[in-house]
This record gives C-alpha cells, structure tokens and sequence, in this order.
C-alpha cells in the first residue's frame, strides 16, 4: 500500500470511531477528486451542493463502511454519483450520452506512473475538456485516472463490467487528445507540422493510457 493510501486508510478508520480531525483530514484527502467527477455529471452551478449532499451521506453512513482507501473513494465516488442522478431527476434532467469513437491505438510504450497521468490531466482547462466527452466516457476518465480508481472499482460505480470501463476510458483519452488539439489551435500554440501536433497530444493522453492498461 502506498504511503498516501496507508495514511487515508488510517485516517478512515479513526473517522469512523468519531475522530473528527481524522474526518477532516479524509475529507481534505478526497473532496477534490471527488467534486471533480461530480462535475462530470451536473452542471458546474450545481456541482458543489450535491458533492455536500454526498458528504451528509458519507458521514452519516461512515460507521458501515468498511475497507482500505481504495475502497472508501469507490464508496464515496458511488455515493456521489447516486447523489448527482437524484439531482438531475429532480429537476427533470438527464445526463448526456454520447455515441462512440474510435479506439484508442498507436500510444507509445512505457513505465510512466499514475503521478504523471494525474499530472497531465489535473489543470483546470483539461478537467473542462474532460466534461466536453460523451457522459460514459467522462466517467470513466475521471474515475480511473482522477478518482484514482481500477478497473474493477470503477466498474462497481458505473454498474458495468471493468472491461466496458477500460474501453470507455481509453476513448475518452483519444477523444481528449483531439480536443486538447483543438485548444491548441485556438490559443495560437505554434506546432510547426501535423507529426508533432499529433505527437504532442499522444503525450497527453500517453501516459494516463498506459496506466490504465495496468490496471
């Protein structure tokens, strides 16, 4: 287990005895994540309300959890989500769904961690991108390389088999590459032939790929 991941699994299970710092240091651990995957699904002027939604249940239910760090995020992430549907069958909405695109091919080989994933798909503009793909796809994206989730995690969230997700995902990176180009046009970043365009966005979504793969 990782040190970050032993960490919040301890600070879970003195959560879960009434320590209320430990709750803190849990909740400053995850809601980012967390809110991040929430915006996948609601719209942004909304996204804060059902993540504190989802934190009402979490505390609430806190004593029935039971698990490591890597199954309290699949917990809290299902909750969330439950938590965001409600919301927008409330209000007479649904989430969008988007039709397929291509697989993701051609990624270059490698041994880059799940960090440098995190890294290429933490700023703020990428996460407004993610929002941009089909719902399946954004899901799938931020469950396994924001969330932090596997495979099989991710599919427990979704309701779908981990292969459903590692497929969902990997489109979801192809299609982020294409928009990260777009962006890139748009912004006048020179890029001086079409190789290095592609190149460029592969590195992207390279990395985040490869983790996926070994998950």
């Amino acid at each position: 287990m990782q040190g970050d991941d032993a960490e919040l699994t301890a600070a879970v299970t003195a959560a879960r005895e009434g320590d209320e710092d430990a709750f803190r240091a849990v909740y400053r651990a995850v809601q980012p994540r967390l809110l991040g995957y929430v915006r996948t699904l609601v719209p942004d002027a909304d996204a804060e309300d059902v993540a504190s939604e989802a934190w009402f249940q979490i505390a609430r239910d806190l004593d029935r959890f039971h698990g490591d760090a890597d199954r309290f995020r699949g917990w809290t992430a299902r909750i969330a989500r439950n938590r965001a549907l409600d919301h927008l069958r409330a209000r007479g909405r649904r989430p969008a769904v988007g039709g397929d695109e291509s697989e993701l091919t051609g990624m270059p080989d490698g041994a880059d961690t799940a960090d440098e994933a995190l890294e290429a798909l933490g700023t703020g503009r990428t996460l407004a991108l993610i929002s941009q793909l089909p719902r399946e796809q954004a899901e799938a994206v931020v469950l396994r390389v924001v969330v932090g989730l596997d495979a099989s995690s991710a599919a427990e969230v979704l309701g779908k088999r981990a292969g459903a997700v590692r497929t969902a995902a990997h489109r979801g990176l192809r299609k982020l590459a294409e928009l990260l180009d777009g962006t890139q046009m748009t912004e006048g970043v020179e890029i001086t032939t079409p190789d290095q365009q592609v190149n460029q966005s592969l590195r992207v979504t390279g990395r985040a790929a490869r983790t996926l793969r070994e998950t």
